[in-house]
């Protein structure tokens, strides 16, 4: 199973002492990522908002810098708002990503958490979900014929146009990313795309059926579910004591969750709301390595994933205790992980034809 982490380069939303603000984040932020390569992570990725509390509007641009001070760690969108995006600039944009980092660059691409890009690039929301259908169509032309030829309602017509350049890799990897709608991830299976499931609340295995609805979808659709891949995107943070890691993780997250919850109308969580989540069947990974492990491995067993990532810089987190998070992560935490899920895949029998996991 791959291991890596997301973040959405969380600013101040206000200026004040203390604040974090858009240069000092990003400058942080390829540091962040460059020790997640040099820990040995698998994946790093970035979100794309267009909002005062968070400096990554335009994700491939920093995942660029990151390449070029990076040697393996794959690089991705997490997520590309591609409703309100041109797919054409969209596969331009990780074409040349992917050729900058010798084959690393992958799409996650997802309709977003928010929807300030709709009217700021000027897309109406009522077009929300054909938007994201027509797109995602047209980004899969270009990525699977170079020239070009497309028509659909909402944008110009494309006439046997070439799309360049061409990535490293032979076919683009793209991500699907849902929040937990059924329909998304049937949409997914159809494809035969790769799906990564965004789990911030709950129980996490209460959303295991989506990954059913996501095989049977490509099943029926006559994808070998063999090559579909999974991956499930939660938050979390690790340090040396329990302790030290819900201390360190709850008021940022906290902040956070309250803000966005104040404009959506959640109620405000609490310090027993959040002790709870970080216990054995919550959506948050917060603890010591060994703990966190144990979960990562409880969880896979419940979804059989293919890739885990995990959103530790979550609001404005002191820089030092998020680099000590991901070498606690990568050196610890991934070992054992790796360790216990390659027993596990050691011991499971051999599929019987035609019947597969992801």
């Amino acid at each position: 199973m791959e291991l890596g982490l997301y973040t959405f380069a969380d600013v101040s939303p206000e200026p004040g002492p203390g604040a974090i603000g858009p240069h000092e984040r990003l400058r942080n932020l390829i540091e962040e990522i460059e020790l997640a390569d040099q820990v040995g992570l698998d994946v790093f990725g970035l979100g794309e908002h267009h909002r005062p509390d968070y400096a990554a509007s335009a994700p491939v641009v920093a995942l660029a810098a990151a390449a070029e001070r990076t040697k393996k760690i794959r690089l991705t969108s997490a997520v590309t708002v591609l409703s309100s995006d041109d797919p054409v600039r969209v596969f331009q944009q990780f074409a040349t990503l992917d050729l900058l980092s010798d084959g690393r660059a992958e799409i996650m691409a997802g309709r977003g958490s928010f929807i300030e890009s709709f009217p700021l690039f000027g897309y109406n929301l009522e077009d929300y979900d054909e938007l994201f259908a027509e797109k995602l169509d047209l980004l899969l032309a270009i990525r699977d014929q170079v020239k070009v030829t497309w028509q659909g309602k909402l944008r110009a017509p494309i006439n046997g146009r070439g799309v360049y350049p061409r990535p490293f890799q032979e076919r683009l990897p793209i991500w699907i990313a849902i929040g937990g709608t059924p329909q998304s991830a049937a949409r997914a299976g159809v494809l035969g795309l790769p799906l990564a499931l965004a789990i911030i609340g709950g129980e996490p295995a209460r959303f295991a059926p989506l990954f059913e609805i996501y095989r049977e979808a490509a099943r029926r659709a006559g994808t070998d579910t063999a090559t579909l891949a999974t991956s499930i995107n939660v938050h979390g943070f690790i340090a040396e004591t329990t302790e030290q890691a819900a201390d360190d993780f709850y008021g940022p997250q906290a902040e956070v969750m309250n803000r966005i919850g104040r404009e959506r109308g959640w109620g405000p969580t609490s310090r027993a709301h959040f002790d709870q989540a970080r216990g054995p069947n919550g959506a948050l990974f917060v603890g010591n390595p060994e703990q966190v492990a144990e979960k990562i491995v409880a969880q896979h067993k419940i979804f059989n994933n293919d890739r885990f990532l995990l959103q530790m810089a979550i609001g404005t987190m002191p820089h030092a205790k998020i680099m000590k998070a991901i070498e606690l992560y990568g050196t610890r935490v991934a070992p054992l992980v790796r360790k216990e899920t390659a027993k596990a895949a050691a011991a499971a029998p051999a599929p019987m034809s035609g019947v597969t996991g992801a």
